[in-house]
C-alpha cells in the first residue's frame, strides 16, 4: 500500500479530487471505531430490553364468556379508503397526437412551457414531482440537452441540478460558457420512477415537446449528453462511446442543426476515468462555437 507520505502535493490533491468526485466526504474517523462490537452491543441491548418487559394479561378478558371474547377479537371495520386519483390511460397513438398538437400550438418557449405543464398524456407525469422545462436563455444560440431529469432535478424543478449539475457548470466554465448564457433542457421532461430508462412509447409522446423547444430556441450548435440523448437524435443503437466526439447534423422540424455528443456528467461521476474523453469532446465543441457563434 502506498503511504500518503510517499505522494507529492500534486498527487495528493489529485487523489482528494478523485475521492470527492466519487462522493466520499471523509476518509477516517478521529479515533478507531470497532463497528462489529458496536453492532453486537446494540443487539444485546435490544434482547435485554425485550426480556425485561413484563407479560401482563387482562384478568377481565379471561373472565368474559368465550363468545364475547371472540366477538371482541374481531377487528373494527375501518372506513373504506378513497381510491387514489390517477390520470386515465390514453392510447399511445392518441397521446402522441395530443402532444404534437399542444407543442405546435405554442408560439414561444413560455407558451410551450405552459402547454407542457398542462399536458397529461404521459404516465411519467403521474409519478414525477416536477415538470422540468428548459432553463437559461436561447439568445446564446447554444443548447445542451440531457436525457431525462434526475432525482435532484425532480426535487429542485430545474435541469442539471445536484452534483451532476455542478460538474456540468465546471465543464462549461472550462470552455468559457455559463449556464445562464445557454439553454439547458432534457429529452424527457419528467423523471421516470427509480431513474429507469424511458420506454419507446414514452419517448415518442415527449418527442414533439423537445423538438418544438429546439425549433423555438433556434440554436446554432447542440451538445447532446448521454446515451439516450445521442441515440434519440442520431437514430442509432450505438453506445455513447461510439457516438461521441464527432459533429453530425440532426434534423428537427425541417431544420438542420450541427450537434455533437459527449458523456453525461453523471457518467463522469460514476467513472472519473472518462473525464479525458469528455474534455476532448468539449474542446471540439469550443473550437466550433468560437468560430461559428462567438466569432
Amino acid at each position: 500500500m502506498i503511504s500518503a507520505s510517499d505522494l507529492t502535493p500534486a498527487e495528493l490533491a489529485a487523489l482528494l479530487h478523485f475521492h470527492a468526485d466519487a462522493g466520499i466526504d471523509w476518509l477516517l474517523e478521529d479515533e478507531p471505531v470497532d463497528r462489529f462490537a458496536e453492532f453486537e452491543a446494540m443487539r444485546a441491548a435490544r434482547r435485554g430490553a425485550r426480556a425485561a418487559q413484563p407479560r401482563t394479561e387482562a384478568p377481565a378478558a379471561a373472565a368474559r364468556p368465550q363468545t364475547e371474547r371472540r366477538q371482541a377479537a374481531k377487528p373494527a371495520a375501518s372506513p373504506a379508503a378513497a381510491p387514489p386519483r390517477a390520470t386515465p390511460a390514453i392510447p399511445d397513438e392518441q397521446a402522441v397526437e395530443q402532444a404534437r398538437f399542444a407543442a405546435e400550438s405554442a408560439r414561444s418557449l413560455s407558451e410551450l412551457k405552459t402547454a407542457l405543464e398542462a399536458f397529461n398524456g404521459c404516465n411519467l407525469k403521474n409519478s414525477a414531482r416536477s415538470t422540468i422545462f428548459a432553463s437559461g436563455t436561447p439568445e446564446g444560440r447554444i443548447m445542451v440537452i440531457g436525457p431525462m431529469p434526475s432525482a435532484d432535478d425532480d426535487r429542485e424543478g430545474a435541469p442539471f441540478a445536484g452534483r451532476a449539475g455542478q460538474l456540468l457548470d465546471r465543464m462549461l466554465a472550462a470552455i468559457g460558457l455559463k449556464r445562464d448564457e445557454i439553454l439547458l433542457t432534457n429529452v424527457i421532461p419528467w423523471r421516470p420512477p427509480g431513474n429507469r430508462a424511458p420506454s419507446p412509447p414514452e419517448i415518442e409522446i415527449c418527442r414533439p415537446f423537445i423538438e418544438r423547444q429546439i425549433a423555438l430556441a433556434e440554436p446554432k450548435a447542440v451538445l447532446l449528453l448521454g446515451n439516450i440523448t445521442a441515440r434519440h437524435f442520431f437514430g442509432s443503437t450505438e453506445t455513447i462511446h461510439g457516438l461521441r466526439g464527432e459533429w453530425r447534423e440532426i434534423s428537427v422540424l425541417g431544420r438542420t442543426i450541427p450537434a455533437i455528443a459527449s458523456l453525461h456528467p453523471q457518467e463522469l461521476l460514476t467513472a472519473p476515468v472518462n473525464k479525458r474523453l469528455a474534455w476532448s469532446d468539449l474542446l471540439i465543441f469550443k473550437n466550433y462555437i468560437s468560430a461559428e457563434i462567438l466569432g
